[in-house]
């Protein structure tokens, strides 16, 4: 046995792939938590020849991982990479896909900062052009916006207490899957890591709000969630989003909501009823970081009254709920359309921008 794998323990990669999940997606087995907390440890440290990798990320797309796997791969990046700052305020950690959007506007950042006016603290994290897509994300926006993106830990944790409203920047809290940039590259296509990282929670929040395209992805997450030993959760509210970000999707969507001792419970919402009475060509946009920009702008400034600003009410709506400071969606709503009347939304924007 090599001085690699003694350094480790007894589950290389490549023996992964030739005695559990290497057989296709019908006959591989899954790993059990040991054998997928070894499989990121090596992953981690840049241990696995680089075939060998792009082979077994394959294929644990291919048979799909179980809560318990992804609760593992989630936990080890926890501990061995992400660089975790609590800030004093108890915000929402909003996870949406890394590697961005590509047609319609990224709305993250105005409902984030409409929901921090109406009292919900919000964070949210991303890198910069993660594959596969490698499109805009949350840091694109906020750079477009003027919004210094590029923030240790520590100063993230201060944004959220200053402005209520924070941005961790993945190279900077998770140096260790940031590193990964080249091989995922590679790929081609989305890998767990894709996953996990959204999960990477680094302000400890104790609320988790994503998105997913099909109900039994949601489940799948809050029961990652649940599994996993490097972070408490206790509450998880998830979407079908817009082209799988935390934007919802116009028309009828369903939300799934989690809270801890309970079960995991869904309902549908018609966004029509509540403004979102177009569809989500009405929210595709030419360049989708300035655009984006320019729509948070005048959104958060009361210069809207479209599909637009409808689109962002309803979103804020989903973070004021998700943080339980209402106890409706039209309550937050409500919330929602008063702080962006009442200027509180464009004052902190002003302050992010300052800070």
């Amino acid at each position: 046995m090599a001085q690699a794998t003694d350094a480790f323990g007894e589950w290389p990669l490549k023996r992964l792939m030739t005695d559990v999940v290497g057989s296709g997606h019908k006959s591989a087995d899954d790993m059990d938590r040991g054998q997928a907390r070894e499989a990121f440890e090596r992953i981690l440290a840049g241990e696995p020849d680089h075939t060998t990798l792009g082979a077994f990320w394959l294929a644990n797309r291919w048979k799909r991982n179980t809560p318990e796997e992804l609760a593992a791969f989630v936990d080890v990046m926890r501990e061995q990479s992400v660089e975790t700052a609590v800030p004093s305020a108890d915000p929402v950690d909003c996870g949406a896909n890394y590697d961005g959007k590509h047609t319609t506007a990224i709305l993250g950042v105005a409902s984030g900062v409409t929901a921090a006016a109406a009292g919900t603290p919000v964070v949210v994290h991303s890198g910069d052009r993660v594959p596969t897509q490698k499109l805009d994300a949350y840091k694109h926006v906020l750079d477009e916006l003027g919004v210094r993106t590029d923030l240790a830990p520590g100063e993230s944790a201060d944004m959220v207490d200053d402005v209520g409203f924070g941005f961790y920047y993945q190279p900077n809290f998770n140096p260790g899957v940031d590193g990964l940039h080249e091989r995922r590259d590679m790929m081609g296509v989305r890998t767990f890591v894709n996953t996990v990282e959204t999960l990477a929670n680094p302000a400890n929040a104790d609320v988790h709000l994503g998105s997913f395209y099909h109900l039994p992805f949601a489940v799948r997450m809050v029961d990652t969630l649940r599994a996993a030993e490097s972070q408490s959760v206790d509450r998880v509210l998830m979407f079908q989003g817009l082209e799988g970000y935390d934007d919802v999707r116009p028309g009828m969507t369903v939300v799934a909501e989690w809270s801890a001792g309970g079960e995991v419970t869904d309902f549908e919402i018609e966004t029509a009823n509540y403004g979102m009475d177009f569809g989500s060509e009405d929210l595709e946009v030419g360049d989708v970081a300035a655009d984006s920009a320019a729509i948070t702008d005048t959104v958060l400034a009361g210069e809207r009254d479209d599909q637009f600003a409808d689109a962002v009410a309803l979103n804020a709506a989903l973070r004021l709920y998700a943080g339980e400071d209402v106890d409706s969606i039209d309550d937050g709503l409500a919330a929602a359309r008063e702080a962006i009347a009442d200027g509180s939304a464009a004052a902190v924007l002003d302050d992010l921008r300052a800070f």
